[in-house]
């Protein structure tokens, strides 16, 4: 009984220590930090729950490994009352992390509460069989191919939509995933905040050459990225 209670003490000691864990290294995007400290706190609640949950298997099979016959196991009210307050507490902080992470809109946005706000750079992302287009439609809407460029601590909005069949819209590194419907707009957010090219790709099996169906996404300065700007719009005129 004691060695229960040390056991169920030590998990919401590990779940209280994961509420104030920061991350350990910095990342490429306000999307992937949401995201990933997210996944760093679920797995302090993971593991201690996976190790005690196999330890009193070990315990059980060990002890019980010369039982012919199954005995039945007596009442145990206080143990009953503290693994259902202990299962609660974990799952209430389960519910208002993910809620956090959900409710941001770097991770789910709403187009129509922040278009405004923040001077975001927009991006249309158009896949098609088997390719993309990226253009800037409100910088002049020129065309870039498969190749997106932004600035580095600005928001960024991108359009993700396709011509014929279902793709999506997926950058790991920068937390960025979408699915890409023909005729439908949907919409994805995020900072970024290392400069760098990360590659992304379509993430639905769209026919034979959906393997050739990557794009990369450049993050730069602001003076690069006014510069770049300025070059593609005297360009396409």
């Amino acid at each position: 009984m004691r060695k229960t209670r040390l056991a169920l003490v030590s998990l919401l000691a590990a779940v209280v220590v994961g509420l104030f864990a920061d991350p350990v290294a910095a990342q490429p995007s306000a999307s992937a930090e949401l995201i990933n400290d997210l996944n760093d706190k679920l797995m302090w609640i993971a593991v201690p729950i996976t190790l005690l949950v196999e330890g009193v298997l070990i315990y059980t099979v060990v002890k019980f490994r010369n039982n012919d016959e199954a005995s039945p196991t007596q009442e145990n009210r206080r143990l009953e009352i503290t693994w259902t307050i202990a299962t609660a507490l974990i799952l209430l902080f389960v519910g208002v992390a993910s809620y956090g992470v959900l409710a941001d809109q770097n991770v789910t946005y709403q187009p129509q509460a922040e278009d405004a706000s923040g001077d975001p750079v927009v991006v249309r992302a158009e896949a098609y069989q088997w390719g993309w287009e990226m253009s800037y439609p409100e910088a002049g809407n020129f065309s870039t191919g498969t190749e997106i460029v932004v600035p580095k601590d600005r928001p960024v909005v991108i359009r993700v939509t396709s011509r014929d069949v279902l793709h999506g819209f997926h950058a790991p590194q920068l937390g960025l995933k979408q699915d890409a419907f023909p005729h439908q707009v949907n919409s994805i957010r995020t900072v970024p905040y290392e400069e760098g090219t990360y590659q992304g790709y379509c993430s639905e099996y769209c026919g034979v050459s959906h393997s050739q169906m990557y794009f990369s996404i450049e993050v730069v300065s602001q003076e690069e990225y006014q510069d770049w700007l300025d070059e593609q719009q005297n360009s396409s005129q």
